[in-house]
């Protein structure tokens, strides 16, 4: 999975350092709303806060504008969010698979229908296309916070349900997959080591890859992109192979 962790490690850098901050700190937000709807601000008991604050610590948002999220999620005038997918395809047979967190759903589906019509793409049913991806718990983890060898780390993390671990010496960083059902042990583990990771969520990785030409490859993720750039899409997952190449020309 090394080439995935590559483009998802490339997209959060750059992501770090243009418009797209904004847009990272919007679901960050979203995603702080839906832990508290769902399971209160305790923070001590319940996991899911817990994670979707340590996300927003880790594209740098300011601890105020966290606790101001809390307090209104808690609040009778916070916003009330419903987390849906979309599934369809991009031009060449991409698969896409869109998750959105959204105060009007008529709002999104228009939205999401308007790009796939605009580029050539088309809107599937849901659940005709989950068998191309499995869900995985994905955790990014800076090296240096690691105090033990990489063989080492790599044997404390398979108790906590470790599926494989990349190691990015480029950007000095873990990625460390888990299975669906082992993401919450992942993050017990973690909270074991003491070792707090720049971002844990659940992805949904391809199966299988499909090759285009760097041009055309280039036309989907333009595609993609305008998906990424609605406030209420919070990822987007596909099957396109993402070579060498096509991320050194576009860094």
């Amino acid at each position: 999975m090394a080439g995935h962790s590559k483009w998802a490690n490339i997209k959060h850098r750059k992501g770090a350092q243009d418009k797209r901050r904004a847009k990272l700190f919007t679901r960050a937000i979203k995603d702080i709303y839906v832990a508290v709807k769902e399971s209160g601000d305790d923070i001590s008991s319940n996991p899911r806060l817990r994670t979707a604050i340590q996300n927003a610590k880790g594209v740098n948002m300011p601890k105020d504008t966290i606790e101001r999220a809390i307090k209104k999620a808690s609040s009778n005038s916070g916003e009330t969010y419903i987390e849906t997918t979309y599934e369809g395809y991009a031009p060449n047979g991409i698969a896409l698979f869109i998750e959105c967190t959204t105060d009007n759903i008529n709002r999104t589906v228009a939205n999401v229908r308007a790009v796939f019509n605009k580029h050539n793409g088309e809107l599937g049913k849901n659940g005709s296309l989950e068998f191309l991806f499995k869900r995985m718990g994905v955790f990014t983890i800076d090296t240096n916070t690691v105090n033990i060898p990489k063989e080492d780390f790599e044997m404390e993390l398979i108790d906590g349900g470790l599926e494989s671990l990349d190691f990015l010496e480029d950007e000095e960083i873990y990625i460390a997959y888990t299975n669906f059902e082992d993401f919450g042990i992942m993050i017990k583990k973690m909270e074991e080591l003491n070792i707090t990771p720049k971002n844990s969520e659940i992805q949904r990785i391809p199966l299988d890859t499909k090759k285009l030409d760097n041009e055309t490859s280039k036309k989907v993720l333009n595609m993609i992109e305008k998906f990424e750039e609605d406030d209420d899409v919070q990822q987007v997952f596909h099957n396109m192979e993402i070579s060498e190449e096509l991320m050194n020309s576009i860094i």
